[in-house]
């Protein structure tokens, strides 16, 4: 992620921030958690709220509308008779579809200062949801009282226009121009006419007419006898539309094609059904919070990084999403493949960190990164993107054998495999190490990116070009694909030459990376080839991609499952024996659900199925504490206590992608669960289930052509394949 979070002043090893650390730092004024805020997206806007469905602006505040990383709404409050409702209850849809608040009115005062009307006898229901760029609200009144009621609902609306960089802190000296206000009769149009020569705009809609309308806020005036109802209906979208249906239809009609949409998302993909409900629930936030994410663009489906601070394209997030999701949904894999191939660097930009045969790191629309205010706009500064491209080619067509399709892509694999030999390897010590090309750029560019998460065991930064372990296991993945992928094409000789470098690289990396005297591999190695000796996480993705000797693997599961590394809730970035580990820190202490998951993968491969259950146990066990069972893009690494949940991390995106699908993940993990499509074949090495999972059901299974339903009964320690009666052709196989 983009995002540079330093550690608690005073924490060992912290140091003061120079300003190109801070320049892409999200302040954590306020806590994200704490708001809890109600979030909906589809395509390239996505909008923020709090339980009552307001948007409150002020200093700090991540609420309102966004479009294309521009705050298109950045005040929205609603009041009745001048006075805010009564919160009753706030919630999202199973599938995220629709946000709905139930309110009632406070006690409304007569002249006299005594109650004129006492509070609960008038219901307000807002319901919302978004749709292709546009917010829609039906406000329903429903007057339970025995007298006729004359109310005044009034909703004040602001739009700052602010480029979502400025919202996560940055600060700017100059800005673009805002519009004169254009006010109809229920129709307002707001404007701003940026630096980068974009304008922009929000335009409010609103039915019935108001009764008042201004710049900032609508007044409506009805009467509500005993028993009845009425309802007003808002849209808010980000330019000005035309529609010839009247609002309400429209309403019901954009609802309805919201509605159908996502559940066409599910459908595509395998279903899962457990003996547990609250897993059921896990489960079915996590396939909706995937859905939501997912982005259609003209290569398939895409899913963007995270709500609030990442809703756009990042490369390795949105490729790790994949691979989690690979074996229930293969079109989201596909989706990424064609996005990423589209977009891959094909010539030198040190501004952004581009090199030819790189793979996007994010990108960004608004106008802070039009005018290079921010590297952004096409930023390649990852590391470990364009390994991970590779891998997961490879995957998909081991998982589809969709082989026409990887020819399309073929060259651009080619050119990553490129990029890893003429630019990943620095120095040429046989290693792919990173260091930004400007100092604009991200100073740590693998998936800890913050400024302070690599380094040396005495607490001191590492000094670049930096080789992180998990890179090197990448690449070692990316070379087992290549040979993989040229042998599937009839090139024999590359796929042998690609199949020796990975040998070769597994014996250079024990010989550089593994630490007896910690039990794992070292963080990385820094500029001087010195070792960063830190126990970390970035050890479990060594196991991930099977670039660990076999003789390793017992240590490096040891050393991450003892409790200086294994919270209980899961393994920490970074042990707390460590000089710089702070459990509140972004990447020095705190745990991250999509890295657990990975662990949790290579432990499987290794056939460590018990410890990988451990920790499918201890996120499931925190996703139980955390509102709408959502697991959050990290959370802290204090230990785990009896009867108390995990402690949060303020200023997490909530939903996440990577976070969403780690659940998912964890079940092939756990499941043991391959593909061999040329035989049609499904498999499941060593099956577990972990203990709080009696029984799972897997439905709609696909492999080729075929779909298939398969039950799994957990019986003491061993776990009972059962295969639905089909005729489908496809092979169940249980290996013990």
């Amino acid at each position: 992620m983009t995002q540079i979070q330093p550690d608690t002043p005073g924490i060992a090893g912290g140091q003061a921030l120079s300003q190109a650390q801070t320049q892409f730092f999200i302040p954590a004024t306020a806590s994200l958690h704490e708001r809890r805020p109600r979030t909906l997206k589809h395509g390239d806007s996505f909008a923020v709220f709090d339980h009552s469905g307001d948007a409150i602006s002020g200093p700090g505040s991540p609420e309102g509308l966004y479009h294309r990383d521009t705050r298109h709404l950045s005040h929205l409050y609603f009041t009745v008779n001048d006075m805010r409702p009564i919160l009753l209850s706030s919630a999202l849809r199973d599938d995220n579809a629709m946000l709905t608040c139930d309110l009632a009115n406070p006690d409304f005062f007569g002249d006299d200062g005594r109650v004129a009307v006492e509070h609960d006898l008038i219901h307000l229901r807002r319901t919302r949801f978004l749709w292709k760029d546009a917010l829609y609200e039906r406000i329903t009144l429903r007057n339970f009282d025995t007298e006729t009621r004359q109310i005044s609902v009034d909703l004040s609306f602001a739009a700052d226009f602010a480029d979502l960089f400025e919202i996560r802190g940055m600060t700017r000296l100059r800005r673009g121009a805002m519009r004169e206000a254009q006010v109809g009769a229920a129709d307002v149009l707001l404007g701003y006419l940026g630096r980068d020569d974009q304008e922009r705009q929000t335009h409010l809609h609103f039915d019935p007419m108001p009764t008042e309308l201004t710049d900032s806020h609508a007044r409506f005036d009805v009467t509500v006898p005993p028993g009845a109802r009425c309802a007003l209906f808002t849209r808010i979208s980000c330019s000005k539309i035309d529609v010839r249906d009247g609002l309400p239809k429209q309403f019901l009609k954009s609802l309805r094609e919201a509605m159908q949409a996502l559940r066409s998302a599910r459908k595509r993909g395998a279903t899962l059904h457990s003996s547990n409900d609250l897993f059921n629930e896990v489960a079915r936030r996590s396939v909706a919070d995937i859905s939501m994410l997912s982005t259609d663009t003209e290569f398939g489906t895409y899913p963007y990084a995270g709500i609030p601070w990442f809703s756009t394209v990042f490369g390795r997030d949105a490729i790790i999403t994949a691979l989690e999701t690979l074996w229930m949904d293969p079109a989201i894999s596909r989706g990424v493949l064609g996005y990423l191939a589209a977009h891959q660097a094909t010539g030198f930009d040190p501004a952004a960190d581009a090199e030819p045969g790189k793979i996007l790191h994010e990108v960004r629309h608004g106008e802070m990164a039009e005018l290079g205010e921010v590297p952004f706009r096409h930023y390649y500064g990852s590391i470990d993107s364009t390994p991970l491209f590779v891998m997961l080619a490879g995957a998909y067509l081991e998982r589809t054998g969709d082989m026409a399709f990887l020819k399309t892509i073929l060259p651009h694999i080619e050119a990553a495999l490129a990029w890893i030999d003429l630019h990943g390897d620095r120095d040429g010590d046989g290693f792919v190490e990173y260091g930004r090309l400007t100092d604009q750029g991200l100073q740590n560019q693998g998936w800890k990116d913050s400024h302070d998460s690599i380094f040396h065991a005495d607490g001191s930064i590492a000094r670049g070009p930096i080789a992180l372990a998990e890179v090197q296991a990448y690449v070692y993945g990316a070379w087992r694909t290549a040979a993989a992928l040229f042998r599937a094409v009839g090139d024999d000789v590359r796929a042998a030459d690609y199949r020796d470098r990975a040998g070769q690289l597994r014996d250079r990396f024990d010989a550089a990376f593994f630490d007896a005297a910690l039990g794992t591999y070292v963080l990385a190695l820094d500029g001087d080839k010195r070792p960063c000796r830190v126990r970390s996480s970035n050890a479990g993705h060594v196991l991930y991609t099977g670039l660990a000797r076999e003789e390793r693997a017992e240590a490096v599961v040891r050393t991450l499952m003892a409790p200086a590394s294994f919270s209980g809730w899961g393994v920490r970035t970074i042990a707390s024996t460590e000089k710089r580990y702070n459990p509140m820190s972004y990447h020095n202490g705190s745990i991250w659900p999509h890295d657990n998951a990975l662990i949790a993968s290579g432990f499987s491969r290794y056939g460590y199925q018990r410890e990988a259950a451990q920790i499918f146990e201890g996120l499931f066990a925190a996703a139980t504490y955390v509102d709408m069972m959502r697991l959050p893009e990290l959370f802290c690494g204090f230990p785990r206590r009896r009867s108390q949940g995990p402690t949060f991390y303020p200023v997490a995106c909530s939903p996440q992608a990577w976070s969403a699908a780690a659940p998912l993940a964890l079940i092939q993990s756990s499941l043991g669960l391959r593909f061999d499509v040329s035989a049609k074949q499904i498999s499941f090495h060593k099956p577990t289930l972990p203990h709080f999972l009696q029984s799972l059901t897997i439905s709609s299974l696909g492999i080729d052509a075929a779909k298939v339903d398969i039950a799994f009964d957990r019986m003491g320690d061993q776990v009972v394949v059962k295969p639905m009666p089909h005729d489908s052709g496809a092979q169940i196989v249980t290996i013990a």
